[in-house]
């Protein structure tokens, strides 16, 4: 029988997830990951104990493990077990600022606070929602619950963000993002100078253990691999409370999970106002209560026509009243603005 390590062997965590915690027993010992979180009451069903264990919801000893693992008596296996999973997607009519569109696609500009799919927590009023209001046809090769996904944005980060029509377009839309040859370039407001003019960060990043919501830099196994450059747009003057700011453009080459957020973070310059990997306080990130990251420039071929597209996108207002209430760094040769 299984021994729980404390009293109440389920509550429910700060994501809303129920959490089961329990100890391998001497008669467990051996049995594979996924055959052991199958056979919890809780669980039910080895299938979905594989779909967990893949999305990083089983820990064993505070580390995630794959679904072969081989258990030694006395681990320690914590299961967050997500909210059940909406069956159906309802449109509802919230405005969007479409940039382009046309039979196979869709240019938009997302606002910040928009979660882009439904999830545990927002079931409601996502970017998918108001889409399924506005077009008939959205590209279905993601799954139910995220019709014309084909690539997605941060909820507090801002700009512009393709959607695919149709099946053919999504698949293209996406197969052009792995393969490299989307161009997207993002506004980035980071803490600090950066003293190169332009850089590259090419650093692994994995799901942080224990925090489904975190992730980064870590050379293993199970890290993927991620690269960012950044080009250096404006520096600004130190104030009473930080050490000055740059204002980088940062262009993606892969498309992982809070990648330029991590990565920022790894080179010491987090991005201000980020609430999961800046720093500081409100005063010092100007009273930004969102990271300043913005989508501005996209471009890409058209996957039916081969037209080559373009698109570019100024700060919204809560960004550009940041960058207004900022000095600009003045060089000493020349006393122009640094760029």
């Amino acid at each position: 029988m299984t021994e729980f390590a404390s009293d109440s062997n389920q509550h429910a965590n700060r994501h809303g997830d129920q959490l089961l915690e329990c100890v391998v027993g001497d008669h467990q010992a051996g049995m594979r990951l996924d055959a052991f979180v199958g056979s919890l009451p809780e669980v039910e069903t080895r299938s979905r104990a594989v779909r967990y264990i893949e999305e990083e919801c089983v820990l064993v000893d505070d580390e995630p493990k794959p679904k072969k693992y081989l258990l030694n008596a006395g681990q320690r296996v914590t299961v967050a077990i997500p909210p059940p999973r909406m069956t159906t997607l309802e449109p509802e009519f919230i405005p969007l600022d479409i940039r382009y569109e046309d039979e196979e696609l869709i240019v938009l500009s997302k606002a910040a606070g928009m979660v882009v799919h439904p999830a545990p927590g927002h079931w409601s009023g996502t970017l998918v929602n108001a889409l399924l209001a506005h077009s008939l046809e959205l590209g279905k090769l993601q799954g139910e619950q995220r019709p014309g996904v084909v690539h997605r944005l941060d909820m507090d980060t801002s700009g512009l963000m393709l959607v695919g029509k149709s099946d053919r377009a999504q698949s293209r839309l996406q197969d052009a993002i792995r393969a490299r040859v989307v161009d997207r370039r993002y506004l980035a407001l980071v803490h600090g100078w950066v003293a190169a003019r332009t850089g590259i960060v090419d650093a692994p990043i994995e799901r942080a253990p224990g925090d489904k919501l975190r992730m980064r830099v870590k050379d293993s196994p199970r890290a993927k691999e991620a690269q960012t450059t950044f080009k250096v747009l404006q520096r600004f003057e130190p104030g009473r409370y930080d050490d000055g700011f740059t204002l980088l453009q940062c262009k993606l080459y892969t498309g992982r999970t809070h990648q330029i957020r991590v990565h920022m973070r790894y080179i010491a310059h987090p991005i201000v106002g980020d609430p999961s990997y800046g720093r500081g306080t409100l005063p010092a990130n100007h009273y930004l209560q969102r990271q300043f990251l913005h989508s501005h420039q996209l471009a890409f071929t058209h996957p039916i026509t081969g037209e080559e597209m373009h698109f570019s996108d100024d700060l919204p207002p809560d960004l550009q009243t940041v960058i207004d209430g900022l000095e600009p760094c003045l060089t000493r040769e020349e006393h122009t603005p640094c760029q």
